[in-house]
């Protein structure tokens, strides 16, 4: 079924969850997706990445007729798990909209029957505006407006850093839709039009950037993202930061954050991409004192992660990425292999 007379607002809406061994949180997150009414949320996807924690057996146990379980058989990352659960929803479930999160974020109750109440034509994707549950904003998922495509947001990058081309705190208070560049997974409502002109997010990025790659693809395909402050969600998250630098925890995480960004630079910056490189490696190479002991782990992983993503290389499975931060930490001790 496409939209029609029988549906409201925007159309059938269908919700992708994708979940790696955090049952606590997916509960919470389907509870909260479950109590919004079938006319505004018409079935919820969950994409289960090889869950090892009780996932699947309570998942087999809800009786919700909305809910529908996608087993991976093995973790293919955030990236393959949105990759799947949008190609599933879009070839089986015939959707207007998609509306994409972690297993541990969740729209505020109202929040979707506020994507109902105007009309969302003319946009191929919405962001939503992400809080913590103290009521802060997330600072991960701030919609951004790309400082290459417009020179205000550019001169504003010059001179403010990464404000300078964020949605601003005043977007967020003014309750005014606006336009924006890229957004992250989280509350972020897709068009099956959007999908169909531009496809999949890339599975093979594991985790880190799939979203702002995937919006960016939007935009540059010629299509508008509407970032709508008055649609709410809760993003239940935590991270370490040392000075605004994010901190991650098992190191190997930052092998894809680093290789995966340099995709999203490379699409952003266009013919500016090397003069933009030179200045964001030259930043990078002093981040590992940050990280303790971890620090040769961490340089050998940067080292690994500027040679893939320069040469587009999304070959490296987890497990070699792991056995490399490993060796690392071996060679900083002197033991031998």
């Amino acid at each position: 079924m496409t939209q029609s007379e029988a549906e409201p607002g925007a159309g059938r809406l269908v919700a992708v969850v994708v979940t790696h061994q955090r049952l606590p949180q997916l509960r919470a997150t389907l509870a909260r997706l479950l109590a919004s009414a079938p006319e505004h949320l018409a079935q919820v996807v969950v994409v289960d990445n090889a869950s090892t924690d009780g996932t699947g057996q309570w998942l087999a146990a809800q009786s919700d007729p909305r809910l529908v379980v996608q087993t991976l058989s093995k973790n293919i990352g955030g990236a393959g798990g949105f990759a799947a659960g949008l190609r599933f929803a879009t070839e089986m479930l015939e959707p207007d909209w998609i509306l994409v999160m972690d297993d541990d974020a969740r729209p505020e109750p109202g929040a979707l029957a506020r994507f109902h109440a105007v009309p969302r034509d003319g946009q191929k994707a919405w962001a939503a505006a992400v809080y913590y549950p103290s009521g802060r904003l997330c600072e991960m998922n701030r919609p951004t407006r790309n400082p290459f495509w417009h020179p205000r947001a550019f001169f504003g990058a010059l001179s403010g850093g990464r404000q300078g081309f964020h949605v601003t705190d005043a977007d967020y208070a003014s309750g005014t839709p606006s336009q924006i560049d890229a957004a992250s997974f989280v509350g972020l409502f897709i068009s099956r039009t959007a999908i169909e002109q531009v496809g999949y997010p890339d599975p093979a990025l594991f985790i880190y950037g799939d979203d702002v790659l995937y919006t960016l693809g939007i935009r540059k395909a010629g299509g508008k993202i509407g970032f709508d402050p008055s649609i709410r969600f809760e993003h239940d998250c935590e991270s370490s930061q040392a000075g605004g630098l994010k901190i991650y925890d098992p190191v190997w995480r930052a092998y894809y954050h680093h290789r995966n960004i340099i995709f999203v630079y490379r699409r952003a910056a266009g013919v500016l991409f090397w003069p933009v490189m030179a200045l964001i490696l030259l930043k990078w190479s002093r981040y590992a004192r940050h990280y303790g002991d971890e620090a040769p782990a961490f340089r050998a992983l940067l080292r690994r992660a500027i040679r893939d993503g320069l040469r587009r290389d999304t070959s490296a499975a987890l497990p070699e990425i792991q056995a490399l931060a490993e060796r690392a930490r071996r060679a900083a001790r002197f033991i031998p292999d």
